[in-house]
């Protein structure tokens, strides 16, 4: 049963993709700073599968040691969902340097430490697999969220020359970029707001956890094992 590590894994898109993975028969181990009462539950009805590690990835130092405890009980790894990710809403100009500091920290060092680490499990076993989820606010930008914007367009960068410099170890490395999801933030949208989210896309709908999550499955399956090095976009077309 291979290994996948996701990071982010008590809520929304992290808790999703989790139950996608042990439905297929995959063993996960789920990284959060809290483990939230789904996760919990989820736990109960896989005990064997499911593991959870608590960690705030504002805290890079001690990665390497993460990954180390997680090789120690659970065996070499296969895969590595990059998902967790922290997004403030604010104009640059009045956005606090602090809060500049921890966007960069938690959404472009940390998973790229991380991976850093877990690439040489998968590198010892000659296979693996590399997930880093981004946004579509990487390409198309939006008012408010300009450094959210750049740490997620830079790990499309770091994607891509990553995929070519593990290729020769057999392991893949791509980025999945959801548009707006529906999930219980968007539920309360209402009215012409929603509908205009909902206009932007070919489909007219907003897509779900599930949907991004299903992407997930298909890039670790071996119908995936020559794509690497790409964004794939999963947005209902709101971007084409």
């Amino acid at each position: 049963m291979d290994l996948i590590i996701v990071t982010g894994s008590s809520k929304g898109l992290g808790f999703s993709i989790c139950k996608r993975l042990l439905e297929s028969n995959y063993m996960v181990v789920g990284i959060a700073r809290t483990k939230s009462e789904e996760f919990l539950n989820l736990q109960k009805a896989y005990p064997k599968e499911l593991f959870y590690k608590e960690y705030d990835f504002n805290n890079t130092a001690n990665i390497q040691l993460l990954v180390r405890e997680i090789t120690k009980e659970y065996g070499n790894i296969y895969g590595l969902i990059n998902n967790a990710a922290l997004g403030y809403d604010g104009i640059l100009g009045t956005m606090h340097e602090s809060q500049i500091s921890e966007l960069i920290r938690v959404n472009i060092e940390a998973p790229i430490i991380l991976t850093k680490y877990v690439s040489r499990s998968m590198i010892m076993k000659f296979r693996g697999r590399i997930i880093n989820i981004g946004s579509i606010i990487g390409n198309t930008g939006f008012n408010g969220l300009s450094v959210y914007g750049a740490t997620k367009a830079s790990m499309q960068g770091f994607t891509r020359s990553l995929a070519r410099e593990l290729g020769k170890a057999n392991i893949t490395v791509n980025t999945i970029a959801p548009g707006y999801m529906q999930t219980a933030m968007t539920s309360k949208l209402q009215g012409q707001k929603l509908e205009s989210i909902k206009r932007r896309s070919p489909l007219g709908h907003l897509v779900t956890v599930d949907d991004v999550a299903g992407s997930v499955l298909f890039l670790l399956s071996d119908d995936a094992k020559n794509i690497t090095g790409t964004i794939i976009t999963v947005d209902a077309g709101s971007v084409s």
